[in-house]
Order: structure tokens, then sequence, then C-alpha cells
């Protein structure tokens, strides 16, 4: 009998061996072995479940013969029974559905399980997982039948291992490439909205995952904020804040989180909404810059599983790389709102000296024009790029002005204002200008720019001009009236004695003398009265180079 149990074992265990060589993936591995021990060892269901070290617990790997419910219970069974398998012990069990220690004794009885024997996977000497053999009749297993077992299941630990490695190596292999493929993408762009967009959809889908979100810490307030997501729902993201989340808090220290279920682990707030997105394990990475964390990803998957190290070195890699590509999205954007708003000083600062009047110019120490309001480069008949960078000399060749005693140059000789005066003779008639230069010192106190204002005082030197007149006018008006004040009392006097002369001479050439000299007197009269009530007068030419003056 014993000849035949080792044959019927022999023979099985080849089975098992051949089934294990036939794939390289760990996950078919374990879909393989589960499917397959229930009928080559008379049971009625197998689980494999992995060990998680971010949290120490196993994991559900592959299932066979059991309900969902069941294999979603908390507890896996008593714990004395995970403290003889984390010794590397099997432990063989009957009557489990009437153990009054097990937690979960009621679905065990509620699936029908009688029987249980659990063995260690090993792998080099430590533990890699749990393999459960169930009956849902009572079954005492033999010693033979857990030696044999335990040989099992090591190759089970041997061919998941070996898949996983395989797996490991080819994962490995897509990722590089997949990081170069990703590298150039989000370094091809300093638009960050498209720098973002494109991580969260090409890492998700990278590893096989459903959905991924970017958060980025604002410097002000220092909390999250949501800047991309794909393949999740808005209702999803509204869900509140997650800051209080203790993967979010690991992530932020920099350190990946890894979690397999996240229905049960309490790393991990909004269940339900979880839950109702279909979301059942999630990777957090940081985004770094340096060793400074700036942001987290979260690489969420619809279907259990434990992410493994390729994988998560590729989301970490991925993240650096994203980082610094951020970062240079960040300071590209800052450099295009620094030159906007330069450029938008620059037009504001332009209106403003558009509106000024006065010509306006601007040059440097090397007599070069840097800056020019429009009513210059109108006065100038120039556009601004004909005269942008040109000798300031060079403008005035056209003009009555010597630029040699310019007040620019004056300026530059003794760093002190200086204003000058001019006269332009143009088509209209003379132009009089005020030219007033003023240094513009850099931090060292040096000349580093000139300012200078021409301003057109034509009407200012026409007023002083008919000022000037109206004084001249008063003045001769003044002295008009005295001087005929001063002549009316001798006049007056010789009138008087002429005209007693006249009335005693009858006749003869003495007595037209007389009469002329009367005449005489009253013209001169006449003058002084005029000149008395003068308001104004004009002068015209009269022989050669003569004027006389009419009065008014």
């Amino acid at each position: 009998m014993k000849q035949i149990n080792e044959l019927k074992y022999l023979k099985v265990f080849q089975k098992v061996t051949k089934l294990i060589s036939m794939v390289l993936d760990h996950q078919q591995v374990m879909d393989t072995i589960v499917k397959e021990l229930p009928g080559l060892l008379d049971i009625d269901a197998a689980t494999i479940r992995l060990l998680d070290p971010s949290t120490n617990t196993f994991v559900m790997g592959a299932a066979h013969g059991l309900s969902l419910e069941y294999l979603s219970r908390s507890h896996i069974d008593t714990e004395e029974t995970m403290a003889m398998i984390n010794l590397g012990h099997p432990v063989a069990k009957t009557d489990v559905d009437q153990d009054l220690h097990f937690s979960d004794r009621a679905l065990v009885s509620q699936e029908g399980i009688k029987s249980v024997l659990t063995l260690p996977i090993l792998f080099q000497g430590s533990v890699i997982g749990i393999l459960r053999l169930l009956t849902r009749s009572n079954r005492i297993f033999t010693s033979e039948e857990i030696s044999f077992s335990m040989a099992l299941a090591e190759q089970v630990g041997i061919a998941i291992s070996n898949g996983h490695m395989f797996k490991e190596m080819e994962n490995q292999i897509d990722f590089m490439k997949e990081v170069q493929d990703i590298s150039t993408l989000v370094n091809s762009t300093l638009d960050l909205d498209a720098l973002l967009n494109t991580i969260v959809e090409r890492l998700p889908s990278s590893i096989g995952c459903k959905a991924c979100t970017i958060r980025l810490l604002r410097p002000e307030t220092n909390h999250l904020e949501l800047v991309a997501s794909h393949g999740i729902s808005a209702e999803y993201l509204r869900r509140g804040q997650v800051e209080g989340e203790r993967n979010i808090a690991v992530a932020l220290a920099g350190e990946p989180v890894s979690i397999y279920d996240v229905s049960r682990d309490e790393r991990v707030l909004y269940k339900n909404d979880m839950e109702k997105e279909g979301i059942k394990s999630l990777l957090a990475v940081p985004i770094k810059v340096k060793r400074e964390v700036i942001g987290i990803i979260r690489i969420l998957s619809n279907s259990n599983r434990c992410f493994t190290s390729s994988e998560i070195n590729f989301a970490v890699t991925v993240a650096e790389i994203s980082g610094t590509a951020i970062q240079n999205a960040r300071t590209y954007q800052k450099i295009a709102l620094l030159f906007n708003q330069v450029e938008e000083s620059e037009r504001f600062l332009a209106n403003i000296l558009n509106c000024i009047r006065p010509q306006l110019l601007v040059v440097d120490k090397e007599l070069h024009l840097v800056l020019a309001n429009r009513v210059f480069l109108t006065a100038m008949g120039k556009e601004e790029q004909e005269l942008l960078g040109a000798d300031y000399h060079s403008l005035w060749q056209d003009q009555d002005s010597g630029a040699k005693d310019c007040p620019v140059t004056q300026v530059l000789a003794t760093g002190q204002a200086a204003s000058q005066e001019h006269q332009l003779n143009k088509d209209d008639g003379p132009h009089w200008y005020e030219r007033t230069a003023s240094p513009m010192l850099d931090e060292r106190g040096e000349i580093e720019y000139v300012i200078e204002v021409i301003r057109d005082i034509t009407a200012k030197r026409q007023l002083e001009q008919e000022h000037l007149e109206r004084v001249k006018l008063q003045g001769v008006v003044e002295l008009a009236g005295a001087v005929a004040h001063e002549i009316n009392s001798p006049l007056f006097a010789a009138l008087g004695t002429a005209q007693l002369l006249e009335d005693e001479l009858e006749s003869g050439e003495l007595a037209k003398d007389v009469q002329t000299i009367v005449r005489n007197l009253k013209n001169i009269g006449e003058l002084t009265r005029k000149m008395t009530a003068m308001t104004g007068f004009e002068s015209r030419d009269y022989v050669g180079k003569t004027k006389i003056v009419e009065l008014r």
C-alpha cells in the first residue's frame, strides 16, 4: 500500500512539476496549481496566498473551488496556526467549522469546509506564501500526505519565485524601454498640463492598471492639489481631502507604498468610495526633485495585485523623471509669466510716455538712443525701429542746434542736470525749443542713461514778445502824456500872447506873421491833445529807412 501511495505521489509530483515548467508567469503558475491540485490530491479546493512585505500579511494570489465571500474573510486562520506557518511548519486540522477559536467560524461553516491542510511556501528558507488544501468532508491528513504536500509546496515556492524572477526580468526590459519612451515624451514639452496628462495616461497603461492621479504640493500652503487624473470618475475625485491617509503620509516622506487590498487596509480612507469606483489595489510613489518631495503619483488597480519590485521601481523612476520635467515646466511658466509681466510693463510705460506732450528720449552713456516717445518720433518723421540704437548726435544733423553744446553732452561731462534753449527755423516761421537733460544713475552712482525732454516753447516766446510790446507801448503812451502835459502850459501862454498881438495889429506883414504863429500854436495844441488821449501808436515807413508814428 505504501508503494502504491508513493507511486501515486510520484505521478502527482511529476505532473505538478511538468505543469510548473510549462509556464513562466508566476500568476499563471499559481492559477495552474490551484486548479490542478484538487483533482490530483482528491481535495475540494486550494488557495495560494503571498506574503506582502509592506504589511507583513498574506494576500490572495490564486484560489479555486471557494466562494468570493469566503475568500474575502478578515482572518485566514487562528493566531496559533498562523504563528506555526510563519515558523515554516505545516498545520493540519479537522472539524474546522467547530473551532471555537476561529473568529470566522460562521463563514467556514457556511462554506462547508471540514478539513484544512495549511502549508508554508518556502524559498531559500524564507516563507513567501501559504498553500492551503481544503476538503468539505472530514479528512485526516497522514504524515506521508503532509510530507508530500510540503515537498509540493516547496516546488510551488520555487516555481513562483522562478516565474516571479522571470517576469521581473521581462518587466525590467519592458520597463527600461517604457522609461525611455516616457522620458522622451515628458521632456519634449514645457507645457505643464500636457506633461501631467502624458504621465497619468501612460504610467497606468504601462503597468496594466485602471487609473492614475497626480497631486502636487502648493508651495504657499504646503497642501496637495490634484493637478491631473486619468481613468477615474469626477465623483470619486470629489470625495474629500487625502492628506489624512497614511499611505499619502508615507509617500510624502519619500517612500513608495503598495497596498494589496484597499478595502481592508488601515492606511486607506474613503474605502466605500474606492469600492464604488472599483479600486482594489493602489501604489503611491513620491515625486521628487533631487531629494525634495514635490508631490505624489497614485496608480490604481481594479483587481487585487501585489505590485512587484520591478513595477515599484519603474513607477519610482518615472516619478523622478516626472519631477525634473515638472520642475522645468514650472520654471518655464515662471519665466513666461515674467516675460509677460515685463512686456506688459513695457507697454504700460510706452503708453505713459506716449501720453507725455513734450518730446522725450533716453540715451545710454555711449550716446545711443534706447527709448523715444511717439511725439519725438513724429517730430523726427521716423519709425521707432529706424531710430533705436542710432547715434544721438546724428539725430540733429539736419537741425540748426549744435550737438556739441547740447544738454545731454553737458550731463555726461558734469554729471549734473542741464538745459538749453535754441531756435529752429521752419516753413511757418521760427520755433523755439527748450531742451532739458537729467542723469539716471546705476547702483554705483555712475551715469547709466540720460533722459532728455524737449518742449516747444514757441507759444511762450510769442506771449513774451507780445507782453514786451505791451510794456513798450505803455511806456510810450505814458511818456507822450507827460510830454503833452509839460508842453501845454507854455503853449497856452504863448498862444494867449500871440492872440493879443493879433488883435492889436490890424494889417501888414507883421499881422500876417502873428496869424501864422497863432495857427501853428493851435496845431501844436491839437497835437498835445492827441498825445494826452493816446492809447496806442503804429509805425509805418516814410522815406528811405525813416519811419513815422501814427497815434491811435
